[in-house]
């Protein structure tokens, strides 16, 4: 009983419910909670019958107390604390003694003196001192059937007191503790003849064995009881009320967003019960299931909410899985041999050699090809396991038929439930790519042919990220992204405010949460163990620390948070360099960064070998045309069987914005002017003119064809003189008149020739790339593009003759913010969010 949860009673009624009672906290705490039981059970029923528990922590206090007596340790004070509590609780309860409490709690008390002192050594025999010990910790229950029965009103009230030991007979099984039914149910006879009333308070977790000696019902054995006794007075349902709401779908301290179930069948809470769910023991569902009897789980405490009901019916919600659930402290053992490859009777010698070892399998797994079997086992067991297979397959291994037993430490099982998984398609498929996504390794895996568990064996280090994760994939809660933002200029600070007005559409809709955990400039970095508000991410960065992008990382990819993605809008050499590692790593990268798709050659070799061999996924479509899909077009065409052979286009909105003003009316020195107050060039107006940026994005469209261009192979034609090109920004904007000359008499020859003048990207069939200043013919697309407009024409064999053209606003932070924005929720859905 040490390991149960916290205080608990039970309720069985014969017509037309049954109530299970948990409480907790100090004596004065379950006093009031005592008090609260009366509406709780109001229910019309005509019977009643309330099983209790012991208050919070006495089982274990009772268990230190025979441990101390044993040992001849002093007994004080603990003894006396104990006593006080319960003390405590009479009076509040019966502060006139009407109910003659404290008295009854005394002579209970005084017994559990004199059977500590029976248990000091050499007093008694030693298996006699065992069965005291092992009775003892059965007090906390008959001292807490006389609180709940002041509680309820007492004899004045009709209610009455069954100690479980004068009625319900059990014995040792290979299973646990087992009633005999037939004696129990004799028993009961006896005791109803004597007592006809339909109120009764009954104590749990104690029992009588064959031999008349008080013993108790093992773990959880205050709701066993509840269910021996709903299944004993047969009645119309049973209700345990506990501290949460009902059955969740998953460890609600691993997984916030759990949910409770509002209905689940026998088979499924019994999976749940097995692997792991707290609020219900397997054993304890067996008598209710044999009956058919309901059973609802409700919370004491929030008596408004429904609960979950289990019974015989499954749910028809649609959901495959219903729950999942993690079994920690675990150890995998594997028999591997060449020999035992078609030899009857292998799995039988192992099983039978851990049952002989006292060693219980939690989940197993064989390969059809029968050259290993594998048991995952309780990690304090693993080793005498392991010593019981070597010994029993000693002649084996000697003749060379089993080569090897091994133990893998630090292990968890994770359980997949769910009626609704029967003969639906796809289950351990879903599964499985979500723990894939969330980069979990999957040691074993083991699916019964009844199909309602499917259970994968895990390193302990995922499990939090794992079970997050697989609760997301069956869309039980949304889907979870750690999120880590470099660079809040311009574009991240329009990115920061599209994802704080998209956050509850998309969490409402989509099941997505794209958690900001982390924010850094080029010199700090803030990190949060919480969520940041996108709004007021930027700000605080003014407490953060240095920057340090190997920390960074490893914050945003959290171990207890199933995916992890970095959004790169820094424009920054140095950050593009770690994006090779960080996908390797499993961190997903988004960025209209150039520095990556266009820098060194080898670099980007390494991005791409890291996504194809597991890693992030890696999504650049704002490095070209901002928000335009132009990457999104040529990926489709490629994919589709089309093949590229030209590219020619106006990459640069800043230079399509100058060029599509540029019709000799004004100087081109003055353009420029303007597009610099108006903000359309970067702060050095060189950057854009230079045309360096433009053959970037030209070599990552032909990077993304398949054609391994370096931007050292681009012939580039800048605008900006020579004598210019080194001077301070401020000498150049004073200089600016040094460009007009050449370009207007470009200009003048162009429109002499019925032509015009535009900065375009070309690469052609060949392979040969250039940027520069060219005369397109009237006719040409380029000549027809507005403002910022960037046009990208693809030249294809399938758009051989007429081009497919890509044309829109390429420039500025929203644009360009909410391409980001889209490669982010791109990555999303392929995670599972729903579109």
């Amino acid at each position: 009983m040490s390991s149960a949860p916290p205080s608990s009673a039970a309720v069985a009624v014969a017509a037309p419910a049954c109530h299970v009672h948990k409480f907790g906290g100090s004596s004065v705490a379950d006093a009031a909670r005592y008090r609260a039981v009366p509406p709780l059970i109001d229910d019309g029923a005509s019977a009643r019958l309330v099983v209790v528990s012991a208050m919070q922590g006495v089982t274990d206090a009772l268990v230190e107390l025979a441990a101390a007596a044993r040992a001849g340790r002093a007994l004080e004070p603990a003894l006396s604390s104990l006593s006080q509590r319960h003390l405590d609780a009479a009076a509040e309860l019966d502060p006139g003694g009407r109910h003659r409490v404290a008295q009854a709690l005394r002579r209970e008390l005084a017994a559990l003196h004199a059977q500590l002192d029976r248990l000091v050594v050499g007093r008694w025999p030693e298996e006699q001192a065992q069965r005291i010990a092992a009775a003892l910790p059965g007090l906390g229950e008959v001292l807490s059937s006389y609180l709940m029965h002041a509680a309820l009103g007492g004899d004045a009230a009709g209610w009455q007191r069954l100690d479980a030991r004068e009625v319900l007979v059990v014995h040792p099984g290979e299973m646990g503790v087992a009633v005999d039914w037939d004696a129990s149910r004799a028993r009961l006879r006896d005791w109803r003849a004597r007592h006809p009333g339909e109120r009764i308070v009954v104590t749990g977790y104690v029992a009588r064995d064959a031999d008349g000696e008080a013993t108790t019902l093992g773990r959880n054995g205050s709701d066993y009881s509840a269910a021996i006794f709903a299944h004993l007075f047969d009645a119309d349902a049973l209700t345990i009320w506990t501290d949460v709401d009902g059955v969740l779908s998953a460890d609600p301290r691993l997984v916030p967003d759990a949910v409770c179930l509002p209905s689940m069948s026998y088979a499924e809470a019994c999976e749940l019960a097995y692997f792991g769910a707290k609020v219900l023991h397997p054993q304890t569902l067996a008598p209710v299931q044999q009956r058919g009897i309901p059973l609802r789980i409700r919370n004491a405490r929030n008596p408004q909410a429904p609960g979950t009901l289990i019974s015989t019916t499954p749910s028809a919600d649609g959901a495959p899985v219903k729950g999942l659930s993690l079994v920690h402290d675990l150890a995998v053992l594997e028999l591997i041999g060449n020999g035992m490859v078609g030899v009857p009777g292998t799995a039988e010698r192992l099983f039978g050699a851990l049952r002989g070892a006292g060693v219980s399998v939690t989940m197993i797994s064989q390969g059809s090809s029968e050259h290993s079997i594998c048991c995952v086992v309780r990690a304090d067991q693993a080793q005498r396991g392991r010593e019981a297979i070597v010994a029993a397959f000693a002649d084996a291994m000697a003749d060379g038929q089993a080569q090897e037993v091994s133990v893998t430490p630090d292990v968890c099982v994770l359980a997949a439930v769910g009626d609704g998984m029967v003969g639906t398609p796809g289950v351990a498929a879903r599964l499985l790519g979500g723990l894939a996504q969330a980069r979990v390794n999957v040691r074993a895996i083991a699916q019964g042919a009844g199909e309602r568990n499917i259970s994968v064996a895990i390193g302990a280090r995922d499990a939090t990220r794992a079970l997050r994760a697989a609760h997301s994939a069956f869309w039980l809660s949304p889907q979870c992204v750690s999120v880590g933002l470099i660079g809040p200029g311009k574009v991240g600070r329009a990115l920061l405010a599209q994802l704080a007005a998209a956050q509850p559409r998309f969490e409402h809709d989509s099941r997505l949460e794209l958690r900001l955990r982390a924010i850094a400039d080029s010199r700090r970095m803030q990190l949060s163990a919480k969520a940041m508000p996108p709004q007021d991410a930027v700000a605080t960065l003014e407490s953060g620390e240095a920057l340090d992008l190997e920390r960074f990382a490893a914050h945003v990819r959290a171990e207890h948070l199933p995916h992890a993605l970095i959004v790169d809008c820094s424009g920054s050499d140095a950050v593009a360099a770690y994006y090779p590692q960080w996908l390797a790593a499993g961190i997903h990268v988004v960025t209209p960064n150039k520095q990556a798709g266009a820098g060194p050659l080898a670099r980007y070799e390494a991005i791409r070998a890291a996504t194809r061999n597991g890693g992030g996924k890696f999504r650049y479509e704002a490095t070209v045309g901002a928000g335009l899909p132009v990457i999104q077009t040529l990926r489709s065409l490629l994919d589709t069987g089309d093949e590229l052979t030209e590219v020619e286009g106006i990459l640069s909105g800043t230079l399509a914005w100058l060029f599509n003003r540029y019709d000799g009316s004004a100087a081109f020195s003055e353009l420029v002017r303007e597009a610099h107050r108006l903000g359309y060039t970067e702060p050095d107006p060189r950057d854009d003119l230079s045309g360096t940026d433009v053959a970037r994005k030209l070599v990552i469209l032909a990077r993304e064809a398949g054609r391994p261009l370096s931007l050292e192979q681009v012939d580039v034609e800048s605008l900006v003189p020579d004598a210019l090109r080194t001077v301070s920004k401020d000498e150049f904007m004073a200089r600016l008149d040094e460009l007009d000359a050449p370009l207007k008499q470009r200009f003048d020859a162009a429109r002499a020739a019925g032509l015009g003048l535009r900065y375009l990207a070309r690469l052609d069939r060949d392979g040969r790339a250039s940027v520069g200043v060219v005369s397109p013919p009237p006719g040409h697309a380029s000549m027809h593009g507005a403002l910022t407009d960037n046009l990208i024409q693809f030249r294809t064999r399938r758009y051989a003759d007429n081009p497919l053209v890509v044309q829109g606003p390429g420039a500025g932070p929203d644009v360009t913010a909410a391409g980001v924005f889209g490669d982010i929720l791109s990555i999303a859905q392929t995670l599972g969010a729903r579109a």
